[in-house]
C-alpha cells in the first residue's frame, strides 16, 4: 500500500496527503534538500512565492484571504528535519528510501499514524503539513502568512540560530511542533552539546574468553518530552552490566551506543574479552540488570544478550576500567525541578551515545550528552559536572552548540487569544506550560533581534524520536479545527 493509500480516508484529508508527500523524502538532519524539493513543488503549484536564506531555511509567502489583507502577518514555523532512528532489524537507507506509513489501533480503538520500523516523522512533518494545508485551503480565512520551514532543528536548530534579522516580517509566530492536544506551550528550555574524547593506544587482547554484550528492546524516545518517565538508558544498563560482571580482567575490543544526541538510547553493544569464567560472568550480571531494567526502569522487552565474538585489538584494563566507570558515571535523566511549580522539570541530562573506533594502531572514543535547562547557571552545572567525571577518566571535554531557552511571557496577548479560543472551541481550558524540550521559538525569537509574540501547539504524538512514533488521527483533526479557528481570530473573522 502506498502512503497515499494508507492515508486516503483520513480527515483533514488535505493535511494527510501533503504529509504522505513528505514521507517520500528522505529529510535527515542537515541533508533535507529532497524534502525542500516537495516544498518548493507545493508552492510553485500554488503560485507561492518561497525564499531560501544562505544556510537553507525557506520561507513560504502566502498572501492574504480576500477580505483579510489588513490582518497582521503572521508567520507559522514548523522544521523540515526528522530524527532518523530504526529498529536494529529494519532494513532502511535514510538517505534515500522513503518513510513507509502504516494505520494501527490501540486497543481502545483509537486510530493513529506509524511507520514501519523507523520513526515516523510527525515531528515536526505533522505541523509542517498543517500550515501547508492552511495556506492552500480554500475555506481558510487568513492574513498574510509567512511558513517558515528551517532546517537541522533535530542536530542542534542551526537553521533557527543562522536566521537574520528582516528575513521575516510577522511578529506573531504559531509555533507547531508541541505534542500534546490539550496544551498550549508559552516556554522552553535551553541546551548545550558536551562531548567527551579520549585517544588511546591499542593494546595486546589478554584474556582467554571474548564476547558481544548487547542491550537491546529498551523504549528509546525523546531525550526532553520522555526525560521525566525515568526511561533505561541503554548504555548505562550496559555499563552496569559489565561492572556487575566484574572489571579486574576485562579490555574493551569495540563498542557502540544510542545514535543520536536528543534520543534516549534504546540499544548499545560492546566486545569485551576476560578470563575463562567471563560468560559465566557476563550471564550471571545481565540476568541482574535485566531484572533491574524492568523494576526500577518499566523496561519490560529489555534483552541483554551475550555472544561470541574475536578479539584482534583491544583496549588497556585500566583504559577499559575508566571507559566503563565513565558511562556508570554520568548523570543521566531529570537532574532538576522547578521548586514553584509540582511536577515541572528544570534541568536534564541525556547521556546520548559512545563510539569505541580501533584503527591502525590506535582507538578512539567519544561519548555525547545533551543537557538541558530552562536556567542557564543550571545548564553550565550540568556541563562542569560532566567536565570533572571526564577530568578524572582523562578524558577532554567540548561543549557547544548552546542554544537559548524561551523565557513564557504570560501577559503575551497571543496567549489570550489562543487560551480564550481554546475555551471557546473545546469547552475546557488549556493548560499552560513550559515544555521540557527544544523548541525552536527561542532561538528564532533571539536570531532576529526579538520582538515576536509566540505560543506553541500542535496534535498528540507518542514515541517522538523512536521507531514507535505515533501521531492519532482525532487529534490531528482536533489541532487542525482549532489552528483554523485561531487563523481566522487574528485575520479578525
Amino acid at each position: 500500500m502506498s502512503n497515499l493509500e494508507c492515508v486516503q480516508s483520513l480527515e483533514p484529508s488535505r493535511v494527510w496527503q501533503i504529509f504522505a508527500r513528505m514521507a517520500e523524502a528522505p529529510r535527515p538532519s542537515k541533508k533535507e534538500e529532497k524534502i525542500k524539493a516537495v516544498i518548493h513543488s507545493i508552492a510553485s503549484e500554488a503560485g507561492f512565492e518561497v525564499k531560501e536564506d544562505e544556510v537553507g531555511n525557506c520561507l513560504v509567502m502566502v498572501p492574504a484571504k480576500p477580505g483579510c489583507e489588513q490582518a497582521p502577518t503572521i508567520v507559522i514555523q514548523g522544521h523540515l528535519d526528522m530524527v532518523c532512528e530504526k529498529n536494529a532489524d529494519t532494513d532502511h537507507d535514510f538517505d534515500n528510501d522513503p518513510i513507509h506509513l502504516e494505520l494501527g489501533k490501540t486497543s481502545e480503538g483509537r486510530a493513529f499514524v506509524t511507520a514501519r520500523g523507523t520513526t515516523l516523522g510527525a515531528d515536526n512533518g505533522i505541523g509542517v503539513a498543517m500550515g501547508l494545508a492552511a495556506a492552500l485551503d480554500p475555506d481558510v480565512a487568513h492574513g498574510p502568512l509567512e511558513l517558515l520551514m528551517t532546517i537541522d532543528e533535530e542536530a542542534g536548530m542551526t537553521g533557527a540560530q543562522n536566521l537574520k534579522p528582516g528575513f521575516l516580517s510577522g511578529k506573531i509566530m504559531l509555533n507547531l511542533d508541541s505534542e500534546e492536544d490539550d496544551a498550549l506551550y508559552v516556554g522552553c528550555a535551553g541546551g548545550c552539546d558536551i562531548t567527551l574524547d579520549w585517544d588511546f593506544k591499542a593494546a595486546k587482547p589478554e584474556g582467554t574468553v571474548a564476547r558481544r554484550v548487547t542491550v537491546k528492546g529498551l523504549r528509546g524516545g525523546h531525550s526532553g518530552i520522555d526525560i521525566h518517565e525515568n526511561r533505561g538508558n541503554a548504555g548505562k544498563l550496559l555499563a552496569r552490566c559489565l561492572s556487575e560482571a566484574g572489571l579486574d580482567d576485562l579490555q574493551i575490543l569495540a563498542g557502540k551506543g544510542g545514535s543520536l544526541r536528543n534520543a534516549i538510547p534504546r540499544e548499545a553493544w560492546m566486545d569485551v574479552c576476560g578470563g575463562a569464567d567471563l560468560e559465566e560472568r557476563l550471564k550471571e550480571a545481565a540476568a541482574t540488570v535485566r531484572d533491574m531494567a524492568t523494576s526500577t526502569f518499566g523496561e519490560k522487552d529489555c534483552e541483554i544478550l551475550i555472544e561470541e565474538t574475536e578479539s584482534a585489538q583491544a583496549l588497556s584494563n585500566g583504559d577499559s576500567r575508566a571507559l566503563i566507570q565513565t558511562l556508570l558515571a554520568l548523570p543521566s535523566g531529570v537532574q532538576a525541578v522547578v521548586p514553584e511549580i509540582p511536577g515541572e522539570i528544570l534541568s536534564s541530562n541525556n547521556a546520548a551515545t559512545f563510539d569505541i573506533d580501533f584503527k591502525d594502531g590506535a582507538c578512539h572514543v567519544g561519548m555525547c550528552c545533551l543537557a538541558r535547562s530552562a536556567d542557564r547557571l543550571q545548564l553550565f552545572h550540568i556541563v562542569h559536572q560532566i567536565r570533572a567525571i571526564g577530568s578524572l577518566a582523562g578524558a577532554k571535554l567540548f561543549h557547544g552548540n548552546e542554544y537559548p531557552g524561551w523565557q513564557p511571557n504570560l501577559d503575551s496577548p497571543l496567549l489570550s487569544t489562543c487560551r480564550e479560543l481554546y475555551a471557546e472551541v473545546f469547552g475546557q481550558a488549556p493548560k499552560i506550560s513550559a515544555i521540557h524540550a527544544g523548541l525552536e521559538c527561542g532561538v528564532i525569537n533571539t536570531s532576529i533581534g526579538g520582538g515576536l509574540d509566540m505560543i506553541s501547539f500542535g496534535p498528540t504524538i507518542e514515541g517522538a524520536h523512536s521507531p514507535d512514533e505515533r501521531v492519532y488521527v482525532d487529534s490531528v483533526e482536533k489541532i487542525w479545527r482549532y489552528f483554523v479557528q485561531v487563523l481566522n481570530q487574528l485575520a479578525g473573522r
